[in-house]
């Protein structure tokens, strides 16, 4: 009896959990029509400006495929989804989406039909998007794009996990509550329109913010906690603290800021992974007042969790020692026959080709993660109008676990390095993440 009755209090509390997660879109994000010139073709060209600040592209388009046609796979623990077609197409597309449909999708998360998306899709950001913003986005990509006839991937993510109704409930409890973007009265213009960029349309946030349990970003804004773009790791690369520790943004000047997001490499370092192709698809297509107003924002935030401003460092003894012939350790000799001739004996490598190892935040953070992946697999610099040629670094895979570990070892400890040497364990575990990995990235980094 007592069974009995257990059961059918959880299958009511089912039910109704159910229920509430099925009208969740129709109360927490109605839609919020509105009328739009789609032959306006200023609206439609400023559309296309904000569409590369937002990034779209990067994930709306395969390798090889059709500008926003969808089909780029995304890794989760689960298994792989797939970005959707965001054309203009009537079937495959969003050609029938109305103004209400497109807006509530892309700040609130939610299709047409009430499935909500996953949380790959920036809606928390994209919720401080303006409306004059939204309308540009909206005529954009309903009149500026080439529609495409290309059926949406369906993921790999196993039943029951795949169902998509348990996610209404996740927009429900981490979606945005908020609303349009809040100047900060005491910051400058320059300033404001910079936390406008980095906390909607670049979705800064996405990568550099920390995740909770929930997969949520864990803070949207300095004001929701001291998480936000204090660095996180995503899909196996560290992306550094935006923060003003010695390890994030303390020993970056503003005019690097800016040469970083333009050019995508600085005088020592370069971007890679994820990062390359946000360059590439993005920001060096940002105007320069955008550029500087980021970098600005950027650099008046404080540092995260009482971090140093200042980066560990120790006397230099190692370039002496590798311009005179003495390797101490098995990593010391490594580094002289795979890396010394790019990297040079000082570390500093070559400026805006080879980036420095010395003194490389990527090279001493915490979680070596980035440093052991471009080891393994390889990366690129971002090609962009601005540094046409994109020097490639190669994989060295080929190596067993304890080289790759000890190399790596060397060059953290190395000139006025400090940080912990890498375990032969951690080179393993990437090259098991590489292996599932359904597409490898970009094949070099910062």
């Amino acid at each position: 009896m007592k069974l009995k009755t257990l059961t059918a209090s959880a299958g009511l509390l089912f039910l109704a959990v159910y229920g509430i997660a099925l009208t969740v879109p129709l109360w927490h994000a109605p839609r919020q029509d509105a009328a739009v010139n789609l032959r306006d073709a200023q609206l439609v060209q400023r559309g296309a400006a904000i569409a590369r600040q937002g990034d779209c592209v990067a994930c709306h388009t395969a390798p090889g495929g059709q500008p926003f046609a969808g089909g780029l796979a995304m890794q989760t623990p689960l298994g792989a989804i797939y970005s959707t077609n965001i054309t203009p197409d009537p079937v495959t597309g969003i050609g029938r989406y109305s103004y209400g449909d497109f807006e509530r999708a892309v700040r609130r998360g939610f299709r047409p039909d009430g499935t909500a998306l996953y949380p790959a899709m920036p809606t928390p950001s994209y919720a401080v998007v303006s409306d004059e913003d939204m309308h540009a986005l909206y005529a954009y990509f309903q009149t500026g794009v080439a529609a495409v006839h290309r059926e949406n991937t369906p993921g790999t993510i196993p039943w029951p996990l795949s169902m998509r109704w348990p996610l209404s409930l996740w927009h429900l409890a981490f979606g945005p509550s908020r609303q349009g973007f809040t100047p900060d009265p005491k910051a400058s213009a320059e300033v404001n329109r910079g936390a406008y960029l980095v906390q909607g349309l670049g979705h800064c946030g996405a990568c550099h913010t920390p995740r909770g349990v929930g997969f949520q970003e864990k803070a949207l804004s300095l004001a929701d906690g001291d998480a936000f773009l204090s660095g996180a790791v995503i899909d196996g690369w560290r992306a550094k603290s935006l923060r003003g520790e010695g390890t994030g943004l303390a020993t970056w000047s503003e005019d690097e800021i800016v040469d970083f997001l333009r050019t995508g490499r600085t005088g020592t370092v370069a971007a890679f992974g994820s990062m390359a192709e946000v360059i590439a698809h993005s920001t060096q297509h940002f105007a320069p007042e955008d550029l500087r107003g980021i970098a600005r924002y950027l650099k008046q935030l404080p540092p995260s969790g009482g971090k140093p401003v200042e980066r560990a460092t120790q006397p230099d003894a190692t370039t002496d020692a590798l311009l005179e012939g003495r390797y101490a350790s098995r990593g010391a000799l490594l580094y002289a026959e795979h890396c010394m001739a790019c990297h040079r004996p000082d570390g500093r490598g070559v400026a805006r080709i080879f980036p420095a190892l010395a003194g490389n935040t990527a090279v001493t953070a915490d979680n070596p993660q980035s440093l052991v992946q471009i080891t393994l697999a390889g990366d690129r610099m971002p090609r962009t109008r601005h540094e046409p040629h994109a020097f490639a670094m190669p994989g060295f895979a080929a190596l067993d676990d304890e080289d790759v570990a000890a190399v790596l070892s060397f060059i953290r400890m190395g000139w006025t390095n400090r940080a912990a040497p890498v375990a032969a364990r951690d080179i393993a575990d990437m090259r098991a993440f590489l292996a599932r990995k359904t597409t490898v990235p970009n094949q070099i980094g910062n």
